[in-house]
């Protein structure tokens, strides 16, 4: 299967897969915030991918493995235990906001959260075409001059993709309309964080240049804070 194909099926079943989760605990399509979401999600998907196809293919191609050979032992099992709780983001919203109506979030306010998700978005385009080196796995990509990123946003902190990520993960529920999606939320934003800790650690250690970087960039994730 060519590389435009996998991309392709891959959308159309995230796409699918989304919705599935989205509408079916709703009961409903008819949720004018769930489609805004979902155009939003899949339009930024695609301009990722039209750009990835003609300005770095194998980034692309790195990217659709979603398990790898070198990937560690600890991401492995980290990765499948956030799971539950990625799909849990989905679902609840369609319970809370819309079938059961547990709780209220003002127009205003989702507005505020779809916004957040689109800056969240740019800022994830953003280190995607800073870091070359940018998988979906923990790796050291020594096969492909694999070498420490200090442009961009690496000037600022070490993690940058983890903060875009983990502020759409928080946005997201609220822009559904629900208060209670906020619980898998700070689960997943909670597993993010212990991988980034344990990632650095794996970086210190095997990237060459990287404690250097580190002493020069301090912070993690939250510049003054960690």
């Amino acid at each position: 299967m060519s590389l435009d194909a996998r991309v392709v099926l891959r959308v159309i079943m995230g796409f699918i897969f989304m919705s599935a989760l989205l509408f079916i605990p709703a009961g409903t399509i008819s949720w004018t915030e769930a489609w805004i979401y979902l155009v939003i999600q899949f339009g930024s998907s695609i301009s990722f991918w039209l750009w990835l196809r003609k300005n770095n293919p194998e980034l692309l191609k790195d990217r659709l493995a979603l398990v790898k050979k070198k990937q560690k032992n600890w991401d492995k099992v980290l990765m499948w235990s956030m799971t539950p709780f990625f799909i849990a983001l989905l679902i609840i919203p369609g319970l809370d906001a819309v079938r059961y109506q547990w709780s209220f979030i003002s127009g205003e306010v989702k507005m505020i959260a779809y916004i957040v998700i689109f800056i969240s978005l740019i800022s994830f385009f953003i280190v995607m075409r800073e870091n070359t080196f940018l998988s979906r796995v923990v790796e050291i990509q020594e096969d492909k001059g694999h070498h420490v990123i200090t442009t961009g946003p690496y000037r600022y902190i070490r993690h940058p993709m983890y903060v875009a990520v983990i502020a759409l993960f928080f946005a997201l529920p609220v822009a559904l309309g629900s208060l209670y999606g906020l619980i898998p939320a700070f689960f997943v934003a909670a597993a993010i964080i212990f991988r980034t800790y344990l990632e650095d650690k794996t970086l210190h250690k095997e990237l060459p240049g990287y404690l250097e970087y580190a002493q020069r960039t301090k912070y993690r994730l939250l510049p003054g804070i960690w």
